[in-house]
């Protein structure tokens, strides 16, 4: 398929922890075309992030197995100096918490031109600089001129995020990976950041993977919706199809947790439970059951597989089909079990 930029298939990263290695990406398969926003959603602690560092190969001391293709060469294998060729430059991140990925002893334009330099060293340092007040510009930065010379902690929280995100497109990368862009920011500013990765997307025809836990963002922003949990993709579909759809007990759990203005509620739905930390997780069978106890045993697979149920549409494990939300009576029951 021509429009494929990224694939990624059966894909393991583990982490040890003492005497063993625990996968925290666990066989997961996806792809993401260009022009494309592929939405990943779940809890803190379901394998999002670890799964966007194996893609930018960022992970120091984690085992990484499987194949991650980028526009057919697998980001796996490569060269450290063939790495740092495509990285920066044909695909791109922006990180989470901009005040800890941003350099405090340098300015904003040192660290944007930076990224410039090593991937074209043939612009001189005039034309960098006027670069990086282009790119300022571009990501809505006021002031650019000045903005240029400053330190990021002179800045605000949106700024910084913009300060990333203009790092993050310099060199008009083909994927760009955004990793939690709008956590800690007020809604005017998330809003605003959140229009320019749109704009980003559609001037660049790039194809951006949105790792978030806002299912309002994923709303307005996705294409397609991977839902993760426990390091495993558990459900997969486009976006009307998920909101309207949804089929796998934790998607339906998390899109319940959302406060509905449309309806009255006397309270909010929760989740039973945690994700189970790395070393704890049940490695056979459905990871979600223990949170859902109300479900017989014999609702749920043994070894549960990612199924397509609808063209394009892949749900995990059979007891989305037997799935209800719990009476009363059902959660004081699982509480004593």
């Amino acid at each position: 398929m021509e429009n494929k930029l990224l694939e990624i298939n059966h894909l393991y990263t583990s982490f040890r922890i003492r005497d063993d290695y625990y996968a925290a990406v666990d066989d997961v398969s996806l792809t993401v075309n260009k022009n494309e926003v592929l939405a990943i959603v779940g809890e803190s602690g379901s394998g999002k992030s670890a799964l966007a560092f194996s893609i930018m190969r960022l992970h120091n001391r984690a085992k990484t197995e499987g194949e991650i293709l980028f526009k057919g060469e697998n980001v796996i294998g490569m060269s450290d100096s063939r790495l740092n060729q495509v990285r920066g430059k044909d695909m791109a991140m922006i990180f989470q918490d901009p005040l800890t990925a941003l350099n405090p002893l340098m300015t904003v334009g040192e660290q944007i031109g930076e990224a410039l330099f090593l991937h074209n060293k043939k612009l001189d340092k005039q034309a960098r600089r006027t670069k990086v007040i282009d790119l300022l510009n571009q990501v809505g930065i006021p002031r650019p001129e000045y903005v240029v010379d400053q330190y990021p902690h002179e800045l605000s929280g949106g700024m910084r995020q913009r300060v990333m995100i203009a790092i993050a497109i310099s060199n008009d990368p083909e994927l760009l990976i955004a990793d939690e862009p709008t956590t800690a920011l007020d809604v005017t500013i998330q809003a605003q950041i959140l229009d320019l990765i749109r704009q980003l997307k559609q001037k660049m025809n790039a194809g951006i993977i949105l790792i978030t836990h806002d299912l309002g963002v994923v709303a307005e922003m996705a294409d397609r919706v991977a839902v993760m949990y426990a390091g495993e993709i558990v459900e997969l579909a486009d976006v009307e199809t998920l909101f309207e759809n949804p089929q796998h007990p934790y998607t339906r759990s998390l899109l319940n947790s959302v406060p509905n203005v449309n309806q009255q509620q006397d309270k909010l739905h929760v989740i039973q439970g945690i994700v189970p930390s790395l070393a704890l997780l049940p490695r056979k069978g459905c990871r979600f059951k223990d949170r859902i106890p109300w479900l017989d045993e014999s609702t749920h697979e043994a070894d549960p597989v990612l199924r397509e149920i609808k063209p394009g549409h892949f749900v995990r494990c059979t007891c989305y089909q037997h799935f209800h939300f719990p009476k009363e009576e059902e959660v004081d029951q699982s509480d004593l079990s």
